[in-house]
């Protein structure tokens, strides 16, 4: 992403103006990273010398993202459980795909369910990537009870062994209580044979601090315990990531960054922060 390179270049000469600081703070808001926190970068950049103002922001950016564990959970006792939430349009249902092929790709055996059953597309769709991958989907009817086929998708994980059910669920229903009320009861039934090992929220990279809002909603509600970030590939507003993570604690645990299933990798600090200033 390399948003700040160039105005860095310019702080580091040594002859910063305000307009060079005018500059960062609106090359750092327009990255997403929100007002608060742009102006808290701002003026802890400029208590440091020219030379280190590139090692003081990394600093303050590496300790505004939270500390809690990235790995996916996994349960050595029995099939680990993974919900899959977030709204329509932010790449759900393509995450579940890209999720299933990379715990198959780690040699675990995972089964599908499609409880989106107010979309057929989200069913058909991942019908599609079951068969290319190699991966069961268990589907039900179209407008059918999305707690049913998670009943059944779990039973025949447990007959089947799998290590993983991944869980696609409804992005939209009539209101947000409906919405939010389906997710709870689908968390109900499977909590009656295991607990719900992972909530994995899917936010959409290019709605911005309205991402934040989404993730917020969604935390209070359904106990979200990491966050799968998508449409990172080649955004310049990449700097929601920090942002979400720093207004919400939750840690980031995948990011998408294509269309293809493999662009699905795991969320790696160093690396995004580098990618940021370099």
């Amino acid at each position: 992403m390399a948003l700040f390179s160039k105005i860095l270049a310019k702080l580091r000469g040594g002859s910063t103006t305000s307009a060079d600081w005018e500059e960062l703070r609106t090359t750092l808001i327009e990255a997403d990273l929100g007002v608060s926190f742009c102006d808290e970068l701002i003026e802890h950049a400029k208590k440091e010398k020219s030379a280190e103002v590139e090692l003081a922001l990394s600093s303050i950016l590496h300790s505004s993202l939270c500390t809690a564990s990235r790995e996916l959970a996994f349960r050595e006792d029995r099939t680990t459980t993974i919900l899959v939430v977030g709204v329509n349009g932010t790449g759900k249902t393509t995450s579940v795909a890209k999720l299933m092929n990379q715990v198959k790709s780690s040699g675990y055996a995972v089964l599908v369910a499609a409880a989106d059953t107010f979309r057929a597309a989200a069913i058909e769709q991942l019908q599609t990537w079951g068969n290319r991958i190699g991966v069961k989907v268990v589907s039900g009817k179209f407008q059918g009870d999305p707690a049913a086929v998670v009943f059944d998708a779990f039973r025949l994980a447990k007959n089947e062994g799998a290590r993983y059910l991944i869980v696609d669920t409804a992005g939209r229903l009539h209101t947000k209580s409906n919405l939010m009320d389906e997710l709870s009861k689908i968390r109900r039934v499977l909590e009656k044979e295991f607990p719900v090992d992972e909530v994995l929220l899917v936010v959409d990279a290019t709605t911005g601090q309205n991402g934040i809002v989404q993730a917020k909603s969604f935390i209070e509600s359904v106990g979200v315990t990491g966050l799968i970030l998508t449409k990172m590939d080649g955004s310049a507003r990449g700097g929601i990531a920090l942002a979400i993570e720093r207004e919400t604690g939750i840690p980031i645990k995948f990011i998408g960054n294509g269309e293809g299933v493999g662009d699905f990798l795991a969320f790696d600090p160093e690396k995004y922060i580098s990618g940021l200033l370099r």
